[in-house]
């Protein structure tokens, strides 16, 4: 069974199929580098009590697709799974998978941290925490444009 690069979805993933998946894509692979992100319970201080995740239909995931295409560009790998869930989260819920494959490890790091910093600032995503202080937006962090930039593309929020 062959995955689609990019899935944005309500339901959580199971991280073990989503590797063994990608991983019998290719027998070449000799590494396999993935990032997991959850929602914490603590944000700017604040106790975070939910986060609800919004995105354009179609247009986010075309700008994930455009990045996977650049990551297969830029590094030596043989596939990537990009995952992103959207809609009400809760604390140590999973909200972003994702996972590179190539023959050698520094190839999937390295694509894989260009990807995360990628979603980070540019994917097309709204976040909104519930705080103890009411609901509130989430904007990129100037660390996440300055990881952006070291790969050479100017965040479009900066």
């Amino acid at each position: 069974m062959t995955l689609p690069r990019v899935s944005i979805q309500t339901e959580d993933f199971d991280l073990s199929i989503e590797i063994a998946t990608l991983r019998r894509e290719n027998k070449g692979v000799g590494a396999v580098c993935s990032f997991v992100g959850t929602v914490r319970d603590r944000n700017e201080g604040d106790k975070v009590s939910s986060m609800e995740l919004e995105h354009y239909p179609g247009m986010t995931e075309k700008s994930i697709e455009a990045m996977v295409d650049e990551a297969f560009r830029r590094f030596d790998i043989f596939g990537a799974r990009v995952i992103h869930r959207v809609g009400l989260l809760q604390p140590l819920d999973q909200i972003v998978l994702v996972a590179v494959t190539s023959a050698h490890r520094g190839q999937s790091f390295q694509a894989c941290e260009f990807l995360m910093d990628y979603l980070k600032t540019q994917a097309p995503f709204w976040k909104k925490e519930q705080t103890s202080h009411g609901a509130r937006w989430v904007d990129a962090r100037v660390s996440d444009d300055a990881a952006l930039a070291r790969w050479g593309i100017t965040a479009a929020n900066a």
